[in-house]
C-alpha cells in the first residue's frame, strides 16, 4: 500500500498493449494534434489578421480555439511519449500540472460556450441592442471571466484532490490524470466527500448553463422561424447551428462520460467517451466553425495565399495578410 507521501508517480492507462498498436496510436495522435494545431492555429491568425473578423463573435471563437489547443497540448504529448517509449507512468507533480490545466481549459471552454450563445441570442433575438450589449469592453470582460472561471475551478479542484491521502496504488483507469480516477485511490472519506461536494457544485453550474443553452436555442429557433426571406432564415441558421453542433458534442460526451450507469462503463468504452471530449472535439471545433462560414472560409483564404505569395516573392520576410 502506498500514500500520497511516499507517491512519486501513476500508472496511466496503456492505449493499447501490443507495440505495433502503440506505434500506430503514436502517429495516430501525431496527426491529430497535428491537424488540431494547424486548424486552431489558423482560425487564430485569421481572426486576428483580418479586420473584417473583429466583432465579439470571432473574438469569443478565437479565445475558444485557445482552449482547444490548450486541451490537445495538456493531454496528447504525454499519452504520445507514453506510446513512442513503451511507459506508462506520469510523475506526481507531473499528474497535478495535468490536471489542473486540463480542469483549466475545460472550464473555460465551457464558460466561452455559454457566453457565445449568449452572443448569438442578443444577435437574433435583440439585434437593435447588440452593439450596447457586446461592446469591446463587455466582450472584454465576459472573455476575462470565463478565464478566471476557469483557473478557479482548476485551482479549487487540483488543490483538494491532491490534499487527499492516496493508499489505493498508483493505477488510474485513464490515459490522463483525471478527478474521478485519481479519487478512487483515495482513503480518506472526508476529503473524498469534500472533493465530492465541488463536483456537485460544478455539475449545477453546468446543468445551468445547459438549461440557458436550450432556453436561448428555442427563443432563437423562434425568431429565426419568424424572418420572412429564405435567405435570412438560412443566414441566421448558419451563424447559430456550428455553436449548437460544438455545444452538443461538447457537453453529451462529458456528460455521458462521468454519468453514464457503471453497468455500461468499460476500460474501452471509457477510453473511447475520454478521446471523444478531450481530443476529438476540440480538433473538430475549427472544422465545424469554418464548414458553413464564408466570412471565415474567405479570411482563411486570404490568409493563405497571402503568406504563399509572400514566400515567393520573399521568402525570409514574416508572413503577411494584404488589405
Amino acid at each position: 500500500m502506498s500514500n500520497s507521501s511516499s507517491l512519486t508517480q501513476f500508472l496511466l492507462l496503456a492505449v493499447a498493449d501490443r507495440r505495433e498498436l502503440q506505434l500506430l496510436h503514436f502517429w495516430l495522435f501525431l496527426a491529430i494534434s497535428l491537424a488540431a494545431l494547424l486548424a486552431n492555429g489558423l482560425i487564430l491568425s485569421a481572426v486576428a489578421c483580418d479586420h473584417h473578423l473583429h466583432t465579439p463573435r470571432y473574438f469569443f471563437l478565437l479565445n475558444l480555439s485557445l482552449t482547444d489547443l490548450g486541451c490537445i497540448c495538456t493531454t496528447v504529448p504525454k499519452t504520445m511519449h507514453n506510446s513512442l517509449w513503451n511507459t506508462g507512468t506520469i510523475t506526481y507533480t507531473g499528474c497535478a500540472a495535468q490536471l489542473f490545466f486540463f480542469a483549466f481549459f475545460i472550464s473555460a471552454e465551457f464558460s466561452l460556450l455559454t457566453i457565445m450563445c449568449y452572443d448569438r441570442y442578443v444577435a437574433i433575438c435583440k439585434p437593435l441592442h447588440y452593439g450596447t450589449l457586446l461592446g469591446s469592453r463587455a466582450c472584454a470582460h465576459m472573455a476575462a471571466a470565463a478565464w478566471a472561471t476557469g483557473f478557479l475551478s482548476a485551482l479549487l479542484h487540483t488543490a483538494n484532490t491532491f490534499s487527499l491521502p492516496l493508499c489505493q496504488g498508483n493505477a488510474l483507469g485513464q490515459f490522463f490524470c483525471e478527478i474521478p480516477h485519481i479519487l478512487k485511490l483515495s482513503c480518506s472519506h472526508s476529503g473524498y466527500l469534500r472533493e465530492i461536494g465541488l463536483i456537485r457544485v460544478t455539475a449545477c453550474l453546468i446543468f445551468g448553463g445547459f438549461v440557458f443553452f436550450v432556453f436561448s436555442y428555442v427563443q432563437i429557433f423562434r425568431a429565426v422561424l419568424r424572418i420572412p426571406s429564405q435567405q435570412g432564415r438560412h443566414k441566421a441558421f448558419s451563424t447559430c447551428l456550428p455553436h449548437l453542433a460544438v455545444v452538443s458534442l461538447f457537453i453529451s460526451t462529458l456528460f455521458f462520460a462521468h454519468l453514464k450507469p457503471p453497468s455500461i462503463s468499460s476500460p474501452s468504452l471509457d477510453l473511447i467517451v475520454s478521446l471523444m471530449y478531450s481530443v476529438v472535439s476540440p480538433t473538430l471545433n475549427p472544422l465545424i466553425y469554418s464548414l458553413r462560414n464564408q466570412e471565415l472560409k474567405d479570411a482563411l483564404r486570404k490568409l493563405i495565399t497571402g503568406c504563399f505569395s509572400e514566400a515567393i516573392n520573399s521568402p525570409s520576410s514574416a508572413c503577411y495578410v494584404p488589405h
